[in-house]
C-alpha cells in the first residue's frame, strides 16, 4: 500500500516521549487521515488504543471520556506509554471543553497516553482547536494528494492529474468518468458542503454557499470582484457575506479567494480574490465536460495548469512557511507571489492561454528583492511543470 511522507511525520511525533503535545491530523475530506494513522501505528512498536466517533450512533462526551479512560488504564497496568487514536472527534458535542479537561488532567497526573486526533470535518476541528485549545497541540496537514504521489500510486501522466486531480478514492473510477464525477459530486463535495461547511452556525443561507462554491470552481484562477460576484449569483447577499463563505470554503480545504499582494498586510485584505481551488479535480467535476474536450480547449486547460499550480502552492505553504497571493497593477499581473518574512518569489505560469504581458518586468521594478521562477514553457531557465508539481519545496526550485 501506498504511504504519503506525513506517515513518517505521524510516526515520529508518536514515538516521541519528551513531547507532552496533542497530534492532531487535518485535511479535506478523502485525502487518507485515517490511513496515514493506521500505517504509522503499524511501523512503530508501541501500544495504543483507538476509538472512532463515526463507529457509535449517537457519540456523546461519556463516550469520549470513556475510550480515554481506557487508555489510560493501558498505559497504568502497563507502565509503558499509550497512543490514543481518537477519530472523528469533532462529532462529540462539545469535545474541545471535554478533551482539554482531560489532557490537562493527565498534565498533572504525568499519564504517558500520547494523543492522535483527526476527523474528516477539518473545518470543524480547527475551529475546535482555535476556540479552547490553544498551545496543546500541534498539526499535521494531509493535503489533497500531489502530482508526485499519484503518478506513483495510480500511474498518471501530467493530463491524467489535471483532469481527474488528487482524491485518492476516486482514482479506482477513472476509466468510468460519468462515474468519477459522480463520485466526487456525492461522495466529496455535497458532504463538504452539507454536512461540514453548512454546519456553521454562521451559514444563513446555504444557497447562496452553494452557488458561490459553484461560481467560484468555474473561475478558478480569475479575478472576480465581490460586486461581479454577486451579479453572477441569483442568491441574495453582500460583500460581507460572500467572504465570510469564501473564508469558510478555504477553511474546508475547497476553494479559496487569493489576495493581491502588498507588503501592508491591510491592501491585501481590501483587494478583490482571485478564485483558486485546491484541487483541479473540483473543476473538472462541476463542469462535467469530457476529458479530451476539457484538455484540448486552449482557455480550459490553461486555467486548469494555473489552478494546478496554484493548488501545489497552497499545499507546501503550511509545511513550507509562507503565504500565497497573486499581483496585478492595471492590465499588468504575475500569477503568484508566494512571500514569507524572508522571501518573495514571483510565479510565472506559462499555460499555453493568452494572458497580458509585462507583468514580470514591472513587479520586479517594483519589488526589486523578489526572486522570479517560471514554470512552464521553454525559455531558458524555466521549470518544467511536471517539475514543478513534484517538487517539496521552492527552494529546491530556485538553487
Amino acid at each position: 500500500m501506498f504511504e504519503r511522507s506525513q506517515v513518517s511525520v505521524i510516526k515520529t511525533r508518536m514515538a516521541e516521549v519528551d513531547n507532552p503535545l496533542m497530534q492532531v491530523v487535518v485535511g479535506p475530506r478523502q485525502t487518507g487521515k485515517s490511513t496515514m494513522i493506521a500505517q504509522a501505528l503499524d511501523r512503530l512498536p508501541v501500544l495504543s488504543h483507538s476509538a472512532s466517533a463515526d463507529d457509535i450512533v449517537s457519540p456523546s462526551q461519556e463516550w469520549l471520556r470513556q475510550e480515554w479512560q481506557q487508555a489510560r488504564n493501558l498505559a497504568r497496568a502497563t507502565g509503558q506509554p499509550v497512543v490514543l487514536v481518537l477519530d472523528e472527534v469533532q462529532k462529540v458535542p462539545a469535545w474541545p471543553t471535554v478533551v482539554k479537561g482531560l489532557w490537562d488532567a493527565d498534565q498533572r497526573g504525568r499519564t504517558t497516553v500520547k494523543v492522535v486526533l483527526s476527523g474528516s470535518s477539518s473545518l470543524l476541528l480547527r475551529k475546535g482547536l482555535e476556540d479552547s485549545l490553544k498551545g496543546r497541540f500541534e498539526l499535521i496537514h494531509s493535503p489533497h494528494w500531489g502530482y508526485r504521489e499519484c503518478a506513483e500510486a495510480f500511474g498518471f501522466g501530467l493530463d491524467d492529474f489535471l483532469y481527474f486531480g488528487g482524491f485518492p478514492g476516486a482514482a479506482r473510477f477513472v476509466e468510468d468518468p460519468p462515474r468519477w464525477r459522480s463520485y466526487l459530486r456525492e461522495s466529496i463535495i455535497e458532504p463538504t458542503i452539507a454536512k461540514d461547511v453548512l454546519e456553521e452556525e454562521d451559514v444563513r443561507k446555504p444557497a447562496l454557499m452553494k452557488a458561490l462554491f459553484e461560481l467560484g470552481v468555474r473561475f478558478s484562477s480569475q479575478e472576480l470582484s465581490y460586486t461581479k460576484i454577486l451579479g453572477q449569483l441569483d442568491e441574495s447577499g453582500n460583500t460581507t457575506t460572500l467572504a465570510h463563505y469564501l473564508d469558510l470554503l478555504d477553511k474546508a480545504g475547497m476553494l479559496c479567494g487569493l489576495e493581491k499582494y502588498h507588503p501592508k498586510a491591510v491592501r491585501r485584505r481590501k483587494s478583490s480574490p482571485r478564485f483558486m481551488v485546491y484541487d483541479t479535480s473540483l473543476m473538472t467535476a462541476v463542469v462535467a465536460r469530457e476529458k479530451s474536450m476539457v484538455l484540448g480547449d486552449t482557455e480550459m486547460r490553461g486555467h486548469l495548469v494555473e489552478s494546478a499550480v496554484g493548488a501545489h502552492l497552497l499545499a507546501l505553504a503550511p509545511r513550507c512557511g509562507f503565504q500565497v497571493s497573486w499581483w496585478r497593477e492595471g492590465t499588468k499581473e504575475v500569477d503568484f507571489v508566494v512571500h514569507s518574512p524572508d522571501c518573495v518569489v514571483a510565479v510565472e505560469v506559462k499555460s499555453g492561454r493568452m494572458k497580458p504581458l509585462g507583468g514580470m518586468r514591472s513587479f520586479l521594478a517594483e519589488y526589486p528583492q523578489a526572486v522570479r521562477l517560471v514554470v512552464g514553457g521553454a525559455g531558458s531557465g524555466s521549470c518544467a511543470l511536471e517539475d514543478f508539481l513534484s517538487a517539496k519545496d521552492l527552494l529546491s526550485l530556485l538553487s
